[in-house]
């Protein structure tokens, strides 16, 4: 029989494993080569391409050289991958023919006889060759020989699995290069083995999860198989693959556990459902838990132990790659999980029993144990700077400690009872005993949990360092809200331990911050608490505030509510019989002012007038509250422009209704959820790396950051309203209120006495010594008291009053507080230019208060034009019409005193006068400008000399003696002047028109025409003008660019009179002269004047005296052309004391001359200068030679007879381009 079979012994699972590699033949070579083989194989890399289209990896290989032995290969159906020998190999130096036939052949022989046995084809033969023995053997083959002998004989077709490896203990090249050659192929074989191996353990792992839904299917058989790969991927330093494997394990659980829970569950899964004996935490200071592992192994483990073994690999893998603070986020998901489940299967199966207080202490332990694993493999600076990850686990903790402190009676005032310490006494038991690898440290779990629950000042010593650990660290990554919540769970713990004045902080910051945020429930839950708080501290007035908001909170039960509503009911009976202090609570949690009525609707009242204010108040209070009495405090005001504010006015300011609607009380939370940004959502798809198969879809908020960004906040939110109740003599009041549960009307009456502004400012309830008071009403509301004298305002039915014509003007009265009597009138007093017109059915209008207590009436007016003198001046340039005011004294029967008014009229007509000269004869034309909107008939139109003159006749040319002016336009008349003997020096005349409005039908009052008084001075012709141009001789016409002759002939034509004797005149010994300067000029520049174009003449003062000046002009143009102008002044010798020095040749050298201020406008510097002059004339003078002055003639002394002529201009024969003047 053959010898019992020794038993294999244990696998150890280090993190020290590494594939085997068998090794047979000759030991004692082996153990020579060994050294150099463990250095070298691991140092160059090789790429490792897997099956399934998976990304080739740089692996570094390494190897577990052991001896041969037929134990070692696996029998079928063993599954464990680690204690494969992956590679076989047969090591020999043989280089003896009669040794290897002896020998060698057999051993190998038996050596490939036991490998195929166990169909194991991964093997290689080494022969190691040695030049020392070869040197000593004289009877040796080549080195070929044997290694051909042994390919021949066990290498057939794979003749590259027989190597030879030359002097591997020697330092040179050919040694080198043999090693790379082995190496290489020992890599290569390597990697062969473990693709082939791995895929054919994938493709056995993946059969026996397909039959997962088959009876009798084990997940810890699964478990370890799938496990097993993970190893080998470990072994390889595969870090990533190997997670992914627990990672697997963990999703299929997780998948199963929730089936379970919906019904659908596997037979399997009730090994787990076994009672939690213990919850000694995650142990994570062991890279392999093998007691969980035969626990799983045995299907013994329960759900704690399956979730610990399989954390506690994830963790060591995290910890390989670097992602220590993954580690904390997966810790935080498992811890909630694992309670989850637990709850999960312990609901589904009455028999799966956890002790109270289990899973806390199992979170506890394990939420310590992860932080510590992270701090030993981070330093200080790396964890402050990711507080963010570990925080979680920290709040956790304190969450857990928390729960066992309460459920172990070290929070309650009188400390543990019997039932709590042997509750304490089960859950320490369930620890066991600590650790080996954790007994000497000094703060490790196990001994922080024991300790806390050893006595309460331990506890509480523990839980106070987490708690405000925890609050720092939520802080100090600006996780406010978090903070607050730990802040809660503090403010309870004191609340238990009866020290309300620590606990009332951090109630108050959560509720401030719960309120910024806009949390409903939290705010409802955190005001109960803090309620209660204020209640133990004797805070009475924050506790009033504080159960007003909770008696008005649609959050909380009705009982709830009208507990907190009879608590302020009953504080207000208690305080009725003893009065004290006020307290003053804001209004908006107790009642809401919805809206306001006034009677009259327009809010105005006269003094003495009963005014009513009817309000409509929503009763937050669940049950009916008698108010002692509901006020409202008004504001009076006199503004300084009160005068203005008559009844009309006020009436047209006011709105139509008399109803003032408020707003809905907003919220007490300044972020509502209506002002928060809309969601911008987006879809998120996440595909598959290899196929590109969707296989995680969800929806992602974009604009998160907005929404939940912190909110900032000023003062307290829940703080003392501060509100004070304002204390005047303007009040309107309504006692013994019974506010029911929503709307109430409440009505209010008072009688106006003092005139002015009411605006109502606080709204006031009072149940007992308890005020609530609403500070401001807002929008605002006011009503106006008026004490108004009769007013009396004048105002026209048209734009504005014409002077001259009949216009309605309208008299309204604002009769205020006076009342209308019969007979009553008013007494106009006017000037004497300013008629009234009266009609016999004119009577007065009365309106009603609904519009405007007034009595209006309509009169006409006329208002009459003044003398001419007193408006003249008042014409503008223009349409502007000229203005005259007239007043009005009206006497009233409610006033001892006149009212004076003042009536602005428009002139319509604008007039102007010119003189027109023939030769010697004179006429004066009249333009009548019509300036207004209206059309007018003009009739008798007069001029008339107004002087002394006798033998001056004045003869119209107007043939018509009626004309219509229209709006805009202007009408002239033209008058000859004739005369007899010599005329007056000047003529002052009255022109005068009749005119009435042409839409007008007859009017029955006759109007005073319109008139318009002038003056005109000098205007007997002195001077007739002639030019005369003349063509070059030869020629008939002139053509343009020849030079022509022009003739210019000055002559007097009268007598020395009264108009000559200026500084100019000279007097001879037998005449008169005087000195005139003439300039020639062409101001369309159709001429060009060559040569000299003015000079002073002296001019004999005679009739008939003749002064001829000849000179050349040039054409410019083809056409007929108009003849230059010629104009005449006044020479003038300048006022100085040496001007009779210097004679008039020496000014005309000087080129230089002063024109008088006096020259007509339309002579400029400019018109002085004629075309091919080169003098010019200038205000300035030469130094040190006084300036004459010219001065122009009037129009009436020079007459040009040559105005209008034009001269025929032909064009040049050599002309190409012609140009026509056309004038």
């Amino acid at each position: 029989m053959d010898a019992p079979e020794e038993p294999v012994p244990p696998v150890i699972y280090t993190m020290e494993n590494k594939p085997i590699v068998t090794c047979a033949g000759d030991q004692n070579l082996f153990t020579s080569i060994y050294p150099t083989l463990s250095q070298q194989l691991p140092r160059e890399p090789m790429e490792w391409r897997r099956s399934y289209g998976r990304a080739p990896k740089m692996i570094h290989l390494e190897s577990n050289f052991v001896q041969f032995k037929e134990e070692l290969l696996p029998k079928e159906g063993n599954k464990a991958l680690l204690t494969f020998p992956f590679l076989h190999i047969y090591w020999t130096e043989c280089c003896d023919t009669e040794v290897y036939k002896a020998t060698v052949k057999d051993d190998l022989t038996k050596w490939q006889n036991v490998l195929k046995a166990h169909s194991s084809v991964d093997w290689l033969i080494v022969v190691v060759e040695n030049d020392a023995k070869k040197r000593n053997k004289t009877n040796i083959l080549p080195r070929t020989s044997i290694v051909d002998k042994i390919r021949n004989d066990f290498c057939n077709k794979q003749s590259d699995r027989c190597v030879v490896l030359s002097d591997p203990l020697k330092d040179s090249s050919r040694t080198q290069e043999s090693w790379n050659a082995f190496l290489t192929k020992l890599r290569t074989l390597l990697l062969m083995s473990f693709t082939k191996n791995l895929g054919k353990f994938e493709d056995d792992m993946r059969t026996l999860r397909e039959k997962r839904t088959e009876p009798g299917w084990s997940f810890c058989d699964y478990f370890m198989v799938q496990e097993e790969l993970a190893f080998v991927f470990e072994m390889l330093q595969q870090f990533e693959d190997a997670l992914v494997q627990y990672d697997e394990l963990d999703a299929l659980f997780s998948q199963y556990v929730v089936n379970f829970g919906a019904g659908d569950g596997a037979n399997w899964l009730t090994f787990f459902c076994q009672p939690v004996k213990s919850w000694n935490g995650l142990i994570l200071r062991k890279p392999i838990d093998m007691e969980k592992r035969g626990l799983i192994q045995r299907q013994e483990a329960t759900l704690l132990d399956l979730r610990s073994y399989l954390f506690s690999r994830q963790c060591t893998l995290l910890l390989f790659l670097q992602r220590p603070w993954e580690v904390a986020q997966r810790a935080l998901e498992l811890l909630h999980s694992c309670v989850q489940e637990l709850k999960l299967l312990e609901f589904c199966r009455d028999w799966v029993s956890v002790l109270p207080g289990a899973l806390d202490c199992w979170v506890f332990l394990s939420c310590l144990e992860v932080l510590q694993r992270i701090e030993g493999c981070c330093d200080r600076a790396q964890i402050d700077s990711n507080i963010a990850h570990t925080v979680g686990l920290w709040s956790y903790a304190t969450e857990k400690l928390k729960s066992l402190g309460y459920l172990c009676g070290l929070v309650s005032e009188q400390g543990p009872n019997s039932e709590d310490l042997n509750r304490t006494v089960d859950l320490l038991a369930g620890l066991g005993a600590e650790r080996p690898e954790t007994a000497n440290t000094a703060q490790s779990p196990y001994k922080k949990l024991k300790e806390a629950l050893s006595s309460v000042e331990a506890f509480e010593k523990h839980y106070l360092d987490l708690s405000h650990a925890t609050i720092e660290m939520y802080t100090s990554i600006g996780r406010i809200r978090s903070a607050k919540f730990v802040g809660k769970d503090l403010a309870e713990f004191y609340m238990r331990k009866k020290s309300p004045q620590k606990a009332e902080i951090y109630l108050q910051g959560a509720l401030k911050n719960y309120l910024a945020e806009g949390w409903a429930l939290p705010i409802t839950h955190t005001r109960k608490q803090l309620a209660e708080c204020q209640k133990h501290l004797g805070q009475i007035e924050n506790y009033l505030q504080t159960s007003s908001l909770l008696a008005s909170d649609r959050h909380l039960t009705g009982n709830e509510r009208e507990y907190f509503c009879r608590e302020i009911l009953s504080f207000a009976s208690q305080q009725a019989d003893s009065p004290g202090h006020k307290i003053v609570l804001p209004m908006h949690p107790f009642a809401q002012l919805r809206d306001l009525h006034f009677t009259p609707s327009n809010a105005v009242v006269h003094v003495g007038g009963v005014l009513s204010v009817e309000i409509t108040v929503c009763s937050q209070m669940p049950v009916p509250v008698h108010a002692e009495q509901i006020a409202i405090n008004v504001h009076f005001s006199i503004e300084k422009n009160n005068y203005r504010k008559t009844a009309e006015w006020l009436t047209k300011h006011k709105t139509a209704n008399g109803i003032v609607s408020f707003p809905a009380e907003t919220s007490p939370f300044p972020t509502s959820q209506n002002s928060l940004p809309a969601l911008q959502l987006c879809e998120m798809f996440e595909r598959s790396p290899s196929d590109n198969s969707l296989h995680t879809t969800g929806i992602i908020c974009k604009n998160v950051h907005v929404l939940l960004r912190k909110q900032e906040s000023g003062a307290s939110l829940e703080a003392p309203s501060g509100a004070a109740l304002e204390s005047g003599a303007h009040v309107l009041k309504c006692t013994a209120v019974t506010l029911e549960p929503g709307p109430n009307a409440i009505t209010f009456r008072t009688q106006a006495k003092e005139p002015g502004t009411y605006t109502l400012r606080q709204l006031c309830a009072s149940v007992g010594p308890v005020w609530f008071v609403l500070p401001h009403i807002y929008p605002l509301v006011q009503y106006d008291v008026y004490s108004q004298e009769p007013q009396l305002h004048v105002e026209p039915l048209a734009d504005s009053l014409l002077a001259g014509i009949p216009q309605k003007v309208k008299f309204t009265v604002t009769t205020g507080h006076y009342t209308v009597k019969n007979g009553d009138s008013l007494q106009l007093s006017n000037v004497e230019a300013m008629l009234i017109l009266g009609h016999e059915e004119n009577r007065a209008v009365i309106y009603s208060n609904m519009r405007a207590p007034a009595t209006g009436g309509e009169s006409t007016m006329l208002g009459m034009t003044e003398p001419h003198g007193k408006h003249k001046d008042t014409q503008k340039a223009g349409h502007c019409m000229a203005t005259m005011d007239h007043k009005v004294s009206i006497d009233c029967p409610w006033s001892i005193y006149s009212t004076v008014i003042s009536l602005t009229f428009s002139m319509p007509f604008r007039t102007t006068h010119s003189l027109l000269s023939s030769g010697t004869r004179k006429y004066v034309q009249v333009c009548v400008q019509n300036l207004s909107e209206l059309d007018f008939q003009l009739s008798d139109s007069h001029l008339v000399d107004t002087g002394d003159s006798t033998d001056l006749r004045l003869i119209p040319l107007n043939t018509e003696s009626e004309q219509r002016i229209h709006s805009r336009q202007a009408v002239f008349f033209v008058w000859e002047l004739k005369w007899t003997q010599e005329p007056p020096p000047s003529l002052h005349c009255r022109f005068s028109v009749g005119f009435s409005p042409a839409s007008e039908e007859r009017l029955s009052v006759s109007l005073k025409p319109y008139t318009y008084e002038f003056q005109v001075d000098n205007f007997l012709t002195l001077y007739s003008v002639r030019a005369e141009i003349s063509p070059p001789p030869g020629t008939e016409l002139c053509k343009t660019g020849s030079l022509c002759s022009l003739e210019v002939s000055i002559t007097r034509l009268s007598d020395l009179s009264d108009a000559d004797r200026d500084e100019a005149l000279t007097e001879r010994e037998d005449y008169f002269s005087t000195k005139l300067m003439y300039e020639v000029v062409d101001n369309s520049s159709n001429w060009a004047v060559c040569g000299k174009s003015s000079g002073v003449i002296s001019m004999p003062v005679a009739a008939r005296a003749t002064h001829r000046v000849r000179m050349e002009v040039m054409p410019l143009f083809a056409g007929y052309l108009p003849l230059p102008d010629v104009r005449l002044f006044k020479y003038l010798p300048h006022h100085s004391a040496h001007s009779s020095q210097l004679d008039a040749d020496s000014w005309i050298e000087n080129d230089s001359l002063s024109v008088d201020k006096h020259v007509d406008d339309q002579l400029d510097s400019g018109s002085v200068q004629s075309r091919g002059s080169t003098r010019s004339v200038a205000s300035s003078e030469h130094k040190g030679l006084p300036m004459p002055r010219l001065r122009a003639l009037p129009p009436g002394q020079a007459f040009n007879a040559s105005a209008g002529t034009q001269v025929l201009v032909i064009p040049s024969q050599d002309d190409h381009v012609l140009e026509v003047s056309v004038t």
